[in-house]
């Protein structure tokens, strides 16, 4: 297959982003398809002998061009409109499939879905309505409570609201988050105070609007989801704090254990719990969803990723190491559950 890896971006997930694109890339080469690595903002080196998807690739050659932009991304938004970089959309239009590693908004909103279902170019993951839904955490619990997934008690606040007084029938500790945020940039624990408020003035520098929520204090987990079913459970225990983006990205900082090493009767119950958030947000194809447990057994779902992180140590990969599923099947597997959408709408034309 040709397939378009899209990446990069403008978001504040910029550089994991690309590191995902150009694993997936060499993944898909590796397994005999014709991949390209595309920056969706800056666009696409011009091809070599005028061929989009050559026989031979260098993907790190790849990934040096796209890091070559990221000191100017701002700058670079300032003196234009359009989104799509150059050829960007030119080069989709001649792949069999584009696959989304993207990250954050731009990207995982549902924005670039819309783009690319309105050009009739076909593409991994979920369509722009639930990618939207799922990527608004306000709205997003909203929709899992309503689907009978358990979630943190909260409320959503804008800028326009702010009154640093905490929110009535809520009591410290809280989490004080982006409402659009991804890879647990603008996440706050606090435990003050004086923590909340300065926490408030952090969260809506970056957007309008935020999410108070409870904290929940106990184990971090993690389901997977292709094409409706659960994937094994994996932990997340961070040496220090909690999973937020340095503990993400940092090797070592984190112990990840899968399968989780917790009763069967809950295991169970959290891929149920997936199972049934994945569809109650309308998601397609694949996605993560993220999981809290208390030292009592109770569980609290903390969100959708609609684009969760593809290298070969992120969670969903290890996820699929469990059931013997290697990085480059994973990639295969995941444009293979996505063509379903596809097939189904020429079928009912």
């Amino acid at each position: 297959m040709k397939i378009v890896v899209l990446a990069g971006g403008t978001s504040t997930e910029r550089a994991v982003s690309i590191v995902s694109g150009t694993e997936v890339c060499k993944a898909l080469r590796l397994a005999g398809h014709r991949a390209v690595l595309v920056d969706v903002f800056c666009g696409a080196e011009p091809p070599r002998q005028g061929e989009p998807f050559p026989e031979s690739y260098d993907c790190e050659k790849a990934r040096a061009y796209m890091e070559s932009f990221n000191g100017r991304i701002e700058e670079m938004q300032e003196g234009r409109r359009e989104f799509f970089g150059p050829r960007v959309v030119e080069i989709c239009h001649d792949a069999d499939m584009v696959f989304l590693a993207l990250h954050g908004a731009n990207g995982e909103d549902g924005r670039v879905q819309a783009a690319l279902d309105l050009a009739g170019i076909p593409y991994t993951g979920s369509g722009h309505v639930s990618s939207a839904l799922a990527m608004h955490k306000g709205i997003a619990k909203t929709l899992l409570s309503a689907g009978g997934v358990p979630v943190p008690r909260g409320i959503t606040m804008k800028r326009t609201d702010d009154t640093k007084a905490l929110p009535a029938g809520m009591t410290l500790p809280l989490v004080v988050k982006t409402c659009c945020g991804g890879s647990s940039v603008g996440v706050f624990i606090v435990h003050t105070k004086e923590e909340y408020a300065k926490a408030l003035d952090d969260g809506f520098s970056y957007e309008e609007e935020v999410v108070i929520e409870e904290y929940i204090e106990g184990r971090e987990f993690s389901v997977g989801v292709v094409d409706g079913e659960a994937y094994p459970v994996i932990e997340i225990a961070p040496i220090e704090g909690f999973y937020n983006y340095e503990n993400k990205y940092r090797p070592g900082s984190t112990v990840e254990t899968c399968p989780a090493q917790i009763p069967r009767e809950v295991t169970k119950q959290m891929q149920q719990y997936a199972e049934m958030g994945y569809k109650a947000l309308g998601l397609e194809a694949y996605a993560r969803l993220d999981f809290m447990m208390r030292a009592n057994g109770e569980i609290f779902c903390l969100e959708a990723n609609t684009l969760p992180g593809m290298t070969p140590t992120s969670l969903l990969p290890q996820e699929a190491a469990a059931l013997g599923i290697s990085f480059p099947r994973l990639c295969e597997r995941l444009i293979e559950v996505s063509q379903k959408k596809y097939d189904r709408l020429r079928g009912s034309l």
